[in-house]
């Protein structure tokens, strides 16, 4: 990966390495004297530091400078020019630092060995002598190319950037500390960002609380988008539990809103055939970490039943709607991230997604207290309401199981089975209701996620 770039997107490369490395990695950073090593070194060092940072000196005469990392650890910056005898290192301790320090190394050609997967950067003066050029090799290079790139054209190039959390998806987030403020940026490789941009400017055109874009490019699946803040629903209930009751209500009154909607037309329709297609994850990975076959009578039930019982129009449904994507914001609307999924759905999937969550437990009478506050706020006929509620609860928790265990025996990604018991509790919850005896029956021919179940999966997680 090559990268033309003055000394604004030097550093705001350097901040976005910044934002990515952990202890035990090290950045070997070539090139001639004058080429742009140590600013690019200073820039990192100062950017993991944030409000800590020190002067950051060149370490041409004592070889190592090191600093105290906020996060944790310790950064090593060493300037291997004057070293005479790789010996050297091992007084220095060098060696050991790069076992459990993040190390910048310029002029690594000194090293007697490499270290194994290093960061390698060449930087080389251009023509221009306000340009540089910038040669990265090591996974990823690309997409942190780019991401230093588009912060910079959107004028957040001196901001510094800080990791979030995740999901399960390749989507990654970064929230930027610049002169304007904060803002998140979003990198979503995977092609979806024109979908979050088109749902953004729905949601926004008809009151709710999605954030305004400060920039996009939809090419690079990138955008830069208004910070909403850091209490997300999932923190502010474990933080205090007695809000629970109030914020469920206002969850439920979001629904209601939303469903009052004209539909857009450019979301998909999750109809019976849709689910039943998502379903069949389930049949595909479950089964066979149980050990077990089984599972393929599934999908198809699951479709008859829809058609059966999802009678009610369609409505906008954000789909991946529960405590991990709302953002509390007091009498504010309620923020809402993680949208671009959105789809047609039967009224009841929303509610579903929210009040079956699987990352936490939901007291099941508050569960029917926001089903009774939807029945009475819409008129729908409850029995039939209720009834497709069931159906969708046990296929979307079903889908979430095929996908945790995917996770596992596929990605590599472990952590998603502790909450399989909380999720086949609510399966069960579902399959209670009497219109859905025929998927019970295929559904309890198979085993439960026990203690033994999850660990003998664990034990195939793949690995990478």
């Amino acid at each position: 990966m090559t990268l033309i770039a003055d000394e604004t997107l030097t550093a705001a490369l350097a901040r976005m390495m910044a934002a990515d490395l952990h202890p035990g990695q090290t950045v070997l950073l070539e090139g001639p004297v004058g080429a742009g090593k140590t600013h690019f070194a200073r820039a990192f060092i100062r950017a993991r530091q944030g409000d800590l940072a020190e002067d950051v000196p060149s370490p041409t005469f004592t070889l190592v400078q090191t600093y105290d990392d906020p996060m944790g650890s310790q950064i090593w910056h060493a300037d291997l020019y004057r070293l005479t005898d790789p010996s050297e290192l091992f007084e220095l301790g060098l060696d050991d630092a790069m076992q459990d320090a993040i190390c910048l190394i310029e002029w690594p050609d000194r090293l007697d060995l490499p270290p194994p997967d290093p960061l390698r950067i060449t930087l080389a003066p251009c023509p221009d002598p306000d340009l540089r050029q910038i040669d990265l090799d090591f996974a990823g290079a690309d997409r942190m190319a780019a991401r230093a790139a588009f912060v910079t054209q959107a004028g957040w190039g001196d901001a510094r950037v800080m990791p979030l959390a995740g999901d399960a998806s390749a989507r990654r987030y970064f929230r930027l500390h610049g002169p304007q403020g904060s803002a998140i940026l979003m990198d979503d490789p995977a092609g979806a960002m024109p979908a979050f941009l088109t749902m953004t400017d729905w949601l926004n055109a008809h009151g709710f609380g999605a954030p305004a874009i400060i920039a996009q490019d939809q090419a690079s699946g990138l955008a830069l988008v208004q910070d909403l803040g850091d209490d997300l629903v999932a923190r502010v209930l474990e933080r205090d539990p007695a809000m629970a009751p109030l914020i469920y209500d206002r969850v439920t009154d979001l629904l209601v809103d939303l469903h009052r909607q004209p539909l857009p037309d450019f979301i998909p329709a999750l109809d019976g055939a849709a689910l039943a297609d998502q379903v069949g994850l389930f049949a595909e990975w479950y089964p066979q970490a149980a050990g077990v076959a089984g599972g393929t009578e599934i999908a198809p039930i699951i479709a008859r039943l829809h058609d059966d019982l999802a009678t009610l129009p369609p409505v906008t449904a954000l789909r991946d709607f529960h405590a991990e994507n709302l953002i509390w914001r007091g009498p504010a609307p309620l923020g809402l991230i993680d949208y671009q999924d959105a789809v047609a759905a039967h009224p009841a999937y929303d509610l579903v997604s929210a009040l079956q969550d699987a990352r936490r437990d939901v007291d099941p009478a508050l569960e029917a207290r926001a089903i009774d506050r939807y029945l009475a706020a819409t008129g729908v006929e409850a029995d039939s309401f209720r009834a497709a509620y069931a159906l969708l609860g046990a296929q979307r928790n079903l889908r979430i199981l095929g996908i945790f265990t995917r996770l596992c025996l596929r990605d590599g990604k472990p952590r998603y089975l502790d909450f399989m018991p909380r999720v086949w509790g609510y399966v069960q919850r579902n399959l209670s209701h009497p219109a859905l005896a025929e998927l019970a029956a295929q559904v309890n021919a198979l085993p439960a996620p026990d203690a033994d179940l999850i660990e003998r999966t664990r034990a195939r997680c793949a690995r990478h």
